[in-house]
């Protein structure tokens, strides 16, 4: 029996937001709610609500004569696109610099505090793939993954704690198992600036990640995979070379501090 293909989720009021959105962006020139509303056959009480949430949050701007157009804060999140695309060809450009990682797969993530999810951002494949998927987007809880301990080791513990309702089910026999579990790796991290995957993402894979430093504090992370003889074999050098790729990443970002 074949599954009824999912319905794609809608919500009108949002939908009507990226109307109003994309008629102002093609507008010449500024315009009024009684324009829009008649422009694209919404009801003015409806223009007129959409169009104020819009404006209190800065993504329009109102002037004086009571006309809309794009407002500063869509500047805000063009500026971190641009930075999330700067970092991604910065991590590549580096990596490859790295004789010692490049047979490996090595990961750029980030962390989604919200959800205390890891999120890979891009990721340099070698020769000696692993059999895991490090797609762009692909989300594992922080808890398990090597750079997302390497984030959340420079966070509060509280912080930490608050992210979760309880505890993530482990994903693997391998998988830490509790908070205070979690606070004594924390502690290794802090010391050796190295976090450690070892098979509680999957078995037979493991990984070794570091946090990157910039301006906005600590969001970022790198990791290289590794099969558990390639890490036991080569774990000295793997790391130390993670840790200066890390280092070369944040000077690339203008970040110069301890």
């Amino acid at each position: 029996m074949t599954k009824k293909p999912a319905k794609a989720t809608s919500v009108p009021a949002l939908e009507k937001a990226f109307e109003i959105l994309d008629f102002i962006t093609k507008s010449q020139m500024p315009v009024s709610s009684a324009t829009i509303a008649k422009e694209l056959s919404l009801a003015r009480s409806t223009t007129h609500n959409i169009l104020q949430a819009l404006t209190n949050k800065g993504v329009l701007y109102r002037d004086n004569n009571h006309l809309y157009s794009l407002g500063s804060y869509l500047l805000y999140w063009a500026g971190r696109f641009e930075v999330e695309k700067g970092v991604v060809a910065l991590f590549h450009e580096l990596v490859a610099g790295f004789e010692v990682l490049t047979p490996y797969t090595v990961t750029l993530s980030t962390l989604d505090f919200e959800r205390g999810e890891t999120v890979f951002l891009s990721s340099h494949t070698g020769s000696s793939a692993i059999d895991f998927a490090f797609r762009r987007g692909v989300r594992v809880p922080a808890v398990f993954s090597a750079t997302g301990k390497a984030i959340l080791s420079q966070c509060s513990f509280d912080k930490v704690v608050a992210m979760y309702d309880e505890f993530p089910m482990p994903m693997t026999e391998r998988g830490v198992a509790s908070f205070e579990d979690l606070s004594a790796e924390f502690d290794g991290i802090r010391q050796t600036r190295l976090s450690l995957d070892d098979g509680q993402l999957r078995l037979g894979m493991t990984c070794m990640g570091t946090y990157i430093k910039s301006q906005d504090g600590v969001r970022l992370g790198i990791a290289v995979s590794l099969s558990d003889s390639e890490y036991h074999e080569y774990q000295d050098v793997i790391g130390q070379a993670l840790i200066d790729l890390a280092l070369r990443i944040e000077r690339g970002l203008g970040f110069h501090g301890g």
